[in-house]
């Protein structure tokens, strides 16, 4: 029996405040488990209140820790992979900013080492795969070549890790493949599409901001007196192509203000959500935040710490300054004529 993490922390206390609120569960994590009430454990879950006060989605596609005992028991070192592939408790960090900004809220629950959803469904290291590559009777994956992430083992199904190596004892079956891809990745992307979709219809823009957590960085030249610095925040826009400038340059003035030392795109952009879900010129902007680990967890970048609260807090505010924003461009009427 398994039981959810994190989506109940964003429900408010109260029967009454609990009406407020959407809860949507989607997806299927294994084929067989459930949780402690019998249901299937669901892919992701999604929170939103009723009446949104700003068009923003805050999405967590990496830190889901719900692993059936199959897939544990296939790693050659469980504790060590989960450790390396989750975005460790960030969900908890996104669960406080929609708690404070009223924002809609998905979170994924299954785990990176079983499926990655910031990468495209044809992402796939075959060699890793027991059964054929092209299939009569499934349409998708359909390329039977191996890009340049899959290779470095951290494709759709991640492979192995820099300085261990395999994850896996045993290459998994094609059926499970196809079964992941159509009761993980499939179900997630439609659902953020057409919550998306919902919300710039209703506003005439939207911001999906896909939240994610990152190792510490080395240091760079940039501090005061020219002291060394290591970024605590990484925005991404896939080099300007995902959302209006406007809301990275509001996303800098803001850190800045609050003396967050964040980079611009290096080392990390974007991927798959964002080519995948920003639209700009139809209205739904798109920004990957990552975060420093070592700003919320402990030393061992394993548990969240006091940090977490003040963190969260600052970012609830870099999230009203971007939905308003968001929301004027909306109000400007640009959206409507650029989807026509």
């Amino acid at each position: 029996m398994h039981s959810i993490p994190g989506n109940n922390d964003l429900i408010p206390t109260g029967a009454d405040r609990q009406a407020e609120l959407l809860t949507t569960r989607g997806g299927a994590i294994s084929a067989t488990e459930r949780d402690e009430k019998g249901r299937i454990l669901p892919a992701f879950v999604h929170v939103a209140p009723r009446s949104m006060p700003l068009p923003v989605v805050i999405a967590v596609p990496h830190a889901g820790r719900v692993y059936p005992e199959a897939t544990l028991n296939l790693m050659r070192d469980a504790p060590l992979s989960q450790l390396r592939l989750e975005d460790r408790h960030v969900d908890s960090v996104g669960v406080e900013i929609a708690r404070a900004t009223g924002t809609s809220l998905l979170v994924a629950h299954a785990p990176r080492a079983m499926l990655d959803l910031n990468r495209a469904h044809d992402d796939i290291d075959w060699e890793m795969i027991d059964g054929p590559s092209r299939s009569a009777t499934k349409p998708q994956p359909h390329i039977a070549g191996t890009n340049a992430r899959a290779r470095s083992g951290l494709g759709l199904v991640p492979r192995r890790l820099p300085g261990f190596g395999e994850i896996w004892r045993h290459r998994l079956p094609r059926a499970e493949l196809d079964r992941r891809i159509d009761e993980i990745h499939r179900p997630y992307h439609l659902f953020l599409e057409r919550e998306l979709t919902r919300i710039r219809d209703a506003w005439g823009a939207v911001l999906l901001i896909d939240l994610h957590s990152m190792p510490p960085l080395r240091l760079q030249a940039g501090g005061r007196d020219g002291e060394e610095i290591a970024p605590q925040i990484v925005l991404g826009d896939r080099f300007g192509a995902s959302c209006d400038n406007g809301l990275m340059t509001r996303a800098f003035a803001y850190l800045e203000q609050q003396g967050c030392v964040a980079a611009h795109n290096r080392p990390y952009s974007g991927g798959y959500v964002l080519d995948r879900h920003a639209k700009p010129a139809r209205g739904i902007h798109a920004m990957q935040i990552e975060l420093c680990r070592s700003t919320y967890l402990d030393d061992a970048l394993v548990q969240p710490t006091a940090a977490m609260a003040p963190l969260a807090r600052m970012l609830a505010g870099l999230v009203r300054e971007l939905g308003a924003h968001t929301a004027a461009l909306g109000a400007r009427g640009e959206t409507a004529q650029a989807a026509e």
